[in-house]
């Protein structure tokens, strides 16, 4: 019982955490270039970045199967050079909880690189500051409070997924399956009391993550 209770918290956990950290970085470095930039199509791409919040779990599951399943390109480049494809792995599961939970981090972050005044990125620049050293020590510390609002919400994102993950990643116990898809099947099993214990697990979980970023904003 322990160990059939643990295992699927404990994959859910390292995934929204290697997950966490693929989407804070990727999230900063496309928030930052579109806070600071104007281009042509802007409009597009941000509505791309945007659209894995709106669009169905099982729609994000299929285009990422098209995008890494063995017949395309990408898919294909990985099982050569890993000798295995990516679908069903443990991989496939950080995959699609990046990707879910990808615009909230970029949201929050271009949120608070929009608010930072330039006249201060301008003086920096002027006492000689290339971008890095503009982007490490003005833009991330001026926004911080903003990139960790993100960073949780994010995580807490990737800790739920259930939908894409299910359809990309399958539900092998001990390899993919998380606290989301192991209450599935739990319910679908009937067996009430583990169900249960997971979702108090994933509530409670939550809750403190959320609890602690309204009182750091309070």
């Amino acid at each position: 019982m322990a160990t059939d209770f643990w295992s699927p918290v404990k994959l859910s956990i390292e995934v929204a955490s290697v997950s966490g950290v693929l989407v804070l970085i990727l999230g900063l470095f496309f928030a930052k270039t579109m806070a600071n930039t104007k281009f042509k199509g802007k409009a597009v791409v941000e509505t791309v970045f945007l659209l894995p919040l709106v669009l169905p779990p099982s729609v994000v599951g299929f285009l990422l199967i098209v995008l890494f399943g063995r017949n395309s390109v990408i898919g294909q480049l990985i099982e050569w050079l890993f000798k295995q494809p990516v679908m069903f792995t443990w991989w496939a599961a950080v995959i699609a909880s990046t990707v879910v939970a990808f615009p909230l981090m970029y949201q929050s972050a271009k949120t608070g690189f929009e608010a930072v005044d330039e006249d201060i990125e301008n003086a920096a620049r002027v006492d000689g500051a290339n971008e890095v050293q503009l982007f490490l020590t003005i833009s991330i510390p001026l926004s911080l409070r903003a990139i960790i609002s993100g960073t949780i919400l994010s995580f807490a994102r990737a800790l739920g997924e259930f939908g894409a993950t299910l359809m990309f990643a399958g539900n092998i116990p001990g390899k993919t399956q998380t606290i989301s898809t192991a209450i599935y099947i739990a319910i679908d099993s009937g067996n009430m009391e583990l169900a249960w214990l997971w979702v108090i697990s994933l509530i409670g979980i939550s809750f403190f993550m959320l609890i602690g970023l309204q009182l750091m904003k309070s």
